[in-house]
């Protein structure tokens, strides 16, 4: 079984960090950005309430990210 925490136990931390930076420079609303992002409308909401999210998932948003085109995104 995958470990629940990600690659580390402050993953889901940083990627929130992430997420809400390009929410900020995108104008992008939370719901919409997980709809879009990984199909989960709530996604940014459980993260903010502690969610720690699998790699995968983690490797999905960093490639939502990066594939709108902004730089420092990704892997």
């Amino acid at each position: 079984m995958k470990n629940a925490v990600g690659r580390n136990g402050r993953i889901g931390v940083t990627l929130l960090g992430e997420i809400d930076r390009y929410l900020r420079v995108t104008g992008m609303p939370a719901t919409k950005f997980g709809r879009l992002a990984v199909g989960d409308p709530r996604l940014v909401g459980d993260l903010r309430r502690g969610r720690m999210p699998r790699d995968k998932l983690v490797a999905r948003v960093e490639a939502f990210m990066a594939a709108r085109g902004l730089r420092g995104w990704g892997a």
